[in-house]
């Protein structure tokens, strides 16, 4: 993926070194594996200023996997054949930052990644070794693309479901590119939107707050658990907030 010379400077003049943080970007688009992706294109500009920064990115597309309905870390256990969840879900963790894209469908996100929603939901029993949610200590963004409105309104609703879960949503966390209403170009067709100023400014600075945040949470060892431990609210779990140390 080029980059424009406004990202390849602010690449080159990058100071903060980055090269220990690992990203996922989660494609939700509808198209077949085998087919490009608008979607993919656009999270291609993100994902190439991280690359630049030394940022190890895994790129996942989901309909390249038979992921399973469910709320359940492993569907295979509740009667489903076939779940490819449990291996998906070791990328995703091991991942410092978390960038899910979606195109708009009826003005909504696409159903692909409200199975991933809902499948990182199922992972919201399990805990760090603070107490916290096993999301803590992790950034998170959205990019969205479509054809009719409704991109700040999907950015919206995934940006509180990642905040929700656990992962910490930076300042404009969020990028899009609309076409105009009804039939036309997508992202990239032609293309279009490809040199649109508010786009590519907006996937930048995305890019970067992203990046930040996971280097100030690696670098603090995530957030402290004070006032958000987990165990401590455990059925029969009595708490001696004067001595954090002790729990019966």
């Amino acid at each position: 993926m080029d980059l424009n010379e406004r990202q390849t400077a602010l690449c080159d003049q990058n100071g903060t070194d980055f090269s220990d943080l690992k990203a996922v970007f989660f494609n939700c688009t509808l198209q077949h594996p085998d087919q490009e992706s608008h979607t993919a294109l656009l999270m291609g500009a993100s994902a190439e200023i991280m690359r630049r920064n030394g940022v190890a990115v895994d790129d996942i597309r989901g309909t390249a996997y038979r992921i399973a309905f469910g709320v359940q870390p492993d569907m295979r256990k509740h009667g489903w054949e076939h779940d490819d969840w449990p291996d998906l879900w070791q990328r995703i963790q091991a991942a410092d930052i978390l960038v899910i894209g979606t195109p708009i469908w009826l003005g909504e996100q696409s159903s692909v990644c409200r199975l991933l929603i809902e499948r990182l939901y199922a992972m919201s029993g399990l805990l760090n070794e603070k107490g916290q949610s096993i999301f803590y200590g992790r950034s998170g963004g959205v990019v969205v693309t479509g054809n009719e409105d409704g991109a700040k309104h999907v950015a919206m609703n995934v940006l509180y479901s990642l905040s929700h879960l656990g992962y910490l949503i930076p300042p404009q966390a969020d990028c899009g590119w609309l076409g105009e209403a009804g039939p036309g170009p997508s992202y990239g067709d032609d293309g279009a939107g490809l040199d649109n100023e508010f786009t590519q400014r907006n996937t930048t600075i995305m890019t970067w707050n992203l990046l930040h945040a996971a280097r100030m949470l690696k670098d603090a060892g995530g957030l402290p658990n004070h006032g958000n431990d987990r165990k401590a609210w455990s059925a029969g779990c009595r708490f001696d907030y004067e001595n954090p140390e002790h729990r019966s």
